[in-house]
């Protein structure tokens, strides 16, 4: 199945006053890549999130921003540490009687001190906290999704209009080629007739003419070159046929493209005649096209 490695999906769970949100962009990249932001109180679910994105992606730069909000009891619990409490207590009347200073010492000013008041969040809930995260990212992948798989029906739809294009100019060229062959073929028989009344009765002129012919025809001969081209474009067309099996295609594309811009730069070095490569400029053309629009495939 085609899908454009460019895509948006936004995705929420919430549950017992506990809210996830995740919203998933990509962009091309030649490998899957994919990086992942949470606050920082719930970096323990990183991997399992960008776990799941991979599994999506196939191929591209994703990012993933992960946004998490709780009104529940449990995420917010608070411990006291009256010991370090009493140590700051006592430390500050030590000051009161060094520096011979009155004043109250306020409880706001105990409670502002370093590890005094710490809040913490229950080692137990991170399997819960983290199932939240995940159903979040599932919903924003499922929109994201479906946006690279719209992408990638127009995509698929302009090179299928190429592939025609590709088939009906090999075509073309085909039939073309033998009366190329033909036509060259026809002026070395006219000069061995011509240097025959020159060198009348020269068997070995004639002979080397023969063998010119015979080679011409082996070196020019586009035939093997316009099959593998052909199969290709078939290969080509299979590959972005939406079987749904939703397996990622790039990759694969890409190497069926540069074998088919290889057997075109063949048949290019092979062509003799002015309107074959005018043909090949145009095929040439629409191969550059549809492998521009592979870069953009998963």
């Amino acid at each position: 199945m085609i899908k454009s490695m460019t895509g948006y999906g936004r995705g929420e769970a919430a549950m017992d006053g506990r809210s996830a949100t995740a919203e998933i962009r990509s962009v091309n990249h030649r490998y899957c890549e994919v990086s992942a932001r949470l606050p920082g109180r719930y970096g323990f679910a990183e991997d399992a999130v960008k776990q799941l994105a991979k599994k999506c992606a196939g191929r591209g730069k994703v990012d993933i921003l992960i946004g998490f909000t709780s009104t529940n009891e449990e995420d917010a619990l608070v411990t006291l540490n009256t010991a370090v409490a009493r140590q700051y207590f006592s430390g500050l009347r030590e000051l009161q009687k060094s520096f011979d200073t009155t004043g109250e010492i306020s409880l706001e000013l105990l409670a502002s001190m370093p590890d005094i008041l710490r809040q913490e969040r229950p080692q137990a809930d991170e399997e819960t906290i983290e199932a939240l995260i995940l159903e979040a990212t599932e919903a924003a992948l499922i929109r994201f999704d479906h946006m690279r798989i719209a992408e990638g029906a127009e995509l698929k739809a302009d090179m299928e209009i190429r592939l025609d294009r590709l088939k009906s100019i090999a075509k073309t060229i085909e039939k073309r080629a033998p009366e190329v062959r033909d036509a060259y073929i026809a002026k070395l028989q006219d000069r061995i007739a011509a240097l025959s009344d020159i060198h009348e009765g020269d068997a070995l002129l004639e002979q080397r003419l023969a063998i010119e012919i015979a080679i011409f025809a082996d070196k020019a001969s586009i035939d093997e070159e316009l099959v593998r081209l052909a199969s290709h474009i078939d290969q080509f067309k299979n590959a972005i046929k939406d079987d749904g099996d939703g397996e990622p295609v790039g990759k694969k594309l890409d190497f069926i493209v540069q074998e088919m811009n290889r057997e075109a730069n063949t048949i290019g070095s092979k062509a003799n005649d002015l309107h074959i490569t005018d043909l090949m400029i145009a095929l040439k053309t629409d191969i550059e096209n549809i492998r521009e629009q592979i870069q953009n495939i998963a």
